[in-house]
């Protein structure tokens, strides 16, 4: 089975980029086995934390409420059974393509070929995610621009630091996860200064909610139907789990990922809790991250201004790291038949114009929903987008439950973590924000599925044909001449040949 050399990742420890365009980082590395357990932890919570959690988490807020606390804490359940498969598939099987290929392991070509196609869809969807949630940030300092405006000026400048690479790109990735960070810590600081009295002279008055109907103002529904956007939030542990080969022990992976989940869901409940006691259940919505929104609400002046322009570069270092994985995904797919040679190409075999021209039609696609529904294409793009994830996430405890050897409850937390994510995708059928981004992954399930299926037929016709031509022929059907007698006969490119005795 051929090996996949592509990286999956968000963030800049799976991607370099370099003067010949994308280029995998451990190729170009003698990095490996040189991490420990806790530098991994910390890795993947600056590099799971993005725009999924600093605007996506106003529209869980304004769908269920203070009881979205819940949702995060479910989520993170189910994002560290997934993240304990994949480490340990990884530890056991060591694997470049790492999820793609462990499908293809246990299932055959056909799961290889799903598994890659859905990662792409859903990187690509959270890259038009990721561009909607820029143009609203930018769009709090400038209200009257349209959104396509930002999205379009944003995608640009995407495609063209990766279509010239840039070598200080990965240096500058972990500078903005540090100012992501510090970004978290300084909402944690100036919200805790608020509720204490320490800022604005004690004025400040908490909006606990204390009653049932507060926490969960739209029912056990909107719990259920803002589960996907909890589950968003965690999107990029399979990257992680790609980096665990990286450990010094690859034994300790599993830990790695305990810890960074409960640093995750100790940042996202604490935060989050902060906004809904700052700020008033009526005004979260998906158009200002509830976090801007909680510092705004006192008038504490430039801060909020600060924050917003954190959360833009953090969100384009975001954006661009995925923009970095999807086309070395791409290439990857149609470099081994899973798409298209022509996006294997490169121009002066550096650039790789082709494959980036596939993606700039995508964004564009990003960019015309914006134009055409400026009012909800986050909500749908974004809902799409954690879909399709969930999705490849299932490949993974699919893939597990095949090459893993049992241990003690593994079948009941795999099973656990497939029943959350099934909750989290049928909680989408029943919010009609939410409906639309549903479909839209299903039909790109059925695209998917429909693609596999002609590619798998035309494989197993050509592998029938190669057998029947490589049969030996028949002395009454051999050629009478151009043939050596005596000995089996072989063939090299269409030439019988015959093997001699000697």
């Amino acid at each position: 089975m051929k090996k996949a050399k592509h990286r999956h990742s968000k963030f800049s420890m799976q991607f370099t980029s370099s003067e010949d365009g994308i280029m995998d980082n451990q190729s170009s590395s003698k990095g490996g086995g040189k991490l420990k357990w806790w530098q991994l932890s910390l890795l993947g919570v600056a590099g799971t934390i993005g725009t999924g959690y600093f605007l996506g988490s106003g529209l869980a807020i304004k769908i269920g409420g203070p009881s979205v606390l819940i949702a995060y804490l479910l989520a993170a359940a189910g994002t560290y059974v997934v993240f304990d498969a994949l480490s340990r598939m990884t530890a056991d099987h060591p694997e470049q393509g790492s999820f793609r290929s462990y499908a293809q392991k246990a299932f055959g070509g056909w799961a290889g070929f799903g598994s890659g196609h859905v990662y792409w869809c859903s990187e690509l969807l959270i890259m038009g995610s990721q561009l909607t949630a820029l143009s609203i940030f930018s769009r709090f300092w400038f209200p009257s621009v349209p959104m396509w405006i930002f999205a379009a000026g944003f995608g640009l400048l995407g495609l063209i630091i990766v279509f010239f690479g840039n070598k200080g790109f990965d240096r500058v990735e972990h500078v903005l996860a540090v100012v992501k960070m510090a970004a978290i810590v300084m909402f944690l600081v100036l919200a805790a200064g608020l509720l204490m009295g320490w800022i604005d002279g004690g004025r400040f008055k908490p909006n606990l909610p204390l009653t049932a109907k507060e926490w969960f103002p739209s029912g056990g529904m909107g719990l259920w139907s803002s589960f996907i956007f909890a589950f968003y939030a965690y999107g990029g542990i399979e990257a992680l789990g790609i980096m665990s080969y990286r450990l010094q022990k690859p034994e300790e992976a599993p830990k790695a990922g305990k810890i960074m989940l409960l640093l995750l869901a100790g940042v996202y409940v604490l935060s989050i809790a902060l906004a809904i006691i700052m700020v008033p259940h009526s005004r979260f919505n998906s158009k200002e991250s509830p976090f801007v929104l909680a510092l705004s609400s006192d008038h504490l002046a430039f801060v909020p201004h600060v924050f917003n322009g954190v959360l833009i570069i953090a969100g384009f270092s975001t954006m661009t790291a995925s923009l970095y994985a999807v086309t070395s995904m791409i290439i990857t797919l149609a470099q081994e038949g899973d798409a298209p040679k022509l996006f294997s190409r490169k121009l002066k075999n550096k650039y790789p114009v082709p494959a980036l021209s596939l993606i700039a039609a995508g964004l564009t696609a990003t960019i015309v929903m914006s134009r055409l529904m400026p009012g909800k294409v986050y909500e749908y793009i974004t809902t799409a987008a954690g879909l399709m994830l969930l999705y490849n996430w299932s490949f993974i405890l699919l893939s597990s439950a095949r090459l893993l050897k049992p241990f003690r409850f593994s079948g009941v937390k795999r099973w656990c973590g497939l029943i959350l994510i099934a909750a989290a995708v049928a909680g989408t059928i029943f919010h009609h924000e939410s409906r639309p981004g549903f479909i839209v992954s299903l039909l790109l399930v059925a695209l998917i599925a429909g693609c596999d299926a002609i590619v798998q037929y035309m494989r197993k016709r050509r592998s029938g044909d190669e057998t029947e031509e490589d049969k030996p022929e028949t002395p009454a059907a051999a050629p009478r001449h151009g043939r050596l007698s005596g000995g089996p006969s072989f063939r090299i490119k269409g030439i019988w040949l015959r093997k001699s005795r000697l």
